[in-house]
């Protein structure tokens, strides 16, 4: 159900304006305010050289704090980005609704849509604060999506439009302690295709309904992403019943083959399925595919010669080691690692997770 305050896309000042509706309830003049969406995308000027002339954030954008319309959303699974941390939020201009496709395929978005990822360290040092490094828009077109990459600034009060890529060094403390440096890489637009692209065909990635089902906080109260659009008025009420959904790769209250999948869905799927940059491996990864072990290459012959595995499998039941999946996932040379962009370090959760799956399956027919 759609809820009475409903956003409306405007070109306005930074500061949110309100509309006085009159209202014939009472002999008394009552009036309801109705909030406005001051987001702004104009597809004939997009992207902006700013990341501030969207409007997207009230007050400080370093503070990343959604203005009305803007939807903060999470997927069940997040790709693995050298540990960076991410926000994600969603922008419609009003009077327009996403529609549900099926449970794994993107939302079907509507003109003018706009998504935000932000990625940023805490604990940076040597101040140790809040870092944040880029923010990615894409906003859809009629016949395609925009690409926008912005790069922050040292003082965190504006971020700019880049679109050759670029590096920064970072150094942080996580939440063990430990100290990281890395050179974080910020894609270039043509990057960013090679994993966006599906037959030439630049698109999102992780908003698909089977990543969407399951709860978020929103401050006032925690709800099922896809009801919060629902009622918001951000999606279509034509839902199945039931949706086949991935789980958290970290929650271990989770099966190990439900963590797994979801994990190599996230993280592999977009360049391994028909029409992805690598279609010609013949695995597939997408979560409603890998019901079927075979798609993830279980007891099939590797076909990428590996340092070391002259004559492996893609995944070799309870041996890790003669498995060339694990080895691209484990390993920072160009020519062998998974993501071949992305990332630039080992994820080691992502590897102990990959590495338990590998030691529990059943041997080879």
């Amino acid at each position: 159900m759609k809820n009475k305050i409903v956003p409306i896309s405007i070109s306005v000042s930074a500061i949110a304006l309100l509309f006085f509706v009159f209202s014939c309830s009472s002999d008394k003049n009552d009036y309801v305010a109705i909030e406005v969406s001051p987001v702004v995308v104009n597809l004939s000027q997009v992207p902006y050289a700013n990341l501030s002339d969207y409007k997207f954030f009230a007050g400080e954008i370093k503070n990343q704090q959604p203005s009305y319309g803007v939807i903060p959303y999470k997927p069940a699974s997040e790709l693995f980005s050298d540990y960076a941390i991410k926000k994600r939020f969603i922008w419609l201009p009003n009077g327009t609704k996403a529609a549900y496709v099926s449970d794994s395929e993107i939302l079907n978005l509507p003109v003018g849509a706009a998504l935000v990822k932000t990625f940023y360290y805490n604990r940076v040092q040597p101040s140790n604060t809040t870092k944040i490094i880029e923010t990615r828009v894409m906003m859809r077109k009629a016949d395609s999506w925009i690409f926008a990459d912005y790069v922050w600034n040292a003082d965190q009060t504006e971020a700019t439009l880049q679109t050759q890529g670029s590096t920064i060094p970072i150094t942080w403390i996580d939440e063990t302690a430990v100290t990281h440096t890395i050179d974080y890489k910020i894609p270039s637009e043509n990057e960013c295709k090679m994993c966006h692209d599906i037959s030439s065909v630049s698109m999102p990635i992780g908003i698909k309904p089977q990543n969407l089902n399951n709860p978020y906080n929103y401050g006032n109260a925690t709800k099922n992403q896809l009801t919060k659009w629902i009622e918001f008025g951000y999606l279509e009420d034509t839902l199945p019943a039931e949706i086949l959904s991935t789980v958290d790769y970290n929650d271990t209250a989770q099966s190990l083959d439900l963590r797994v999948r979801s994990y190599l869905d996230i993280n592999c799927a977009f360049c391994h399925q028909s029409g992805g940059n690598v279609e010609f491996v013949n695995i597939r990864m997408a979560f409603n595919q890998t019901t079927n072990p075979l798609n993830m290459g279980v007891c099939a012959p590797a076909i990428l010669a590996v340092p070391g595995i002259p004559r492996g499998q893609i995944v070799s039941p309870q041996n890790p080691t003669e498995s060339t999946l694990l080895y691209t996932l484990s390993t920072n040379a160009t020519l062998f690692r998974m993501p071949r962009i992305g990332r630039t370090v080992v994820h080691e959760e992502g590897i102990q997770l990959v590495t338990a799956w590998i030691n529990s399956l059943p041997a080879c027919n």
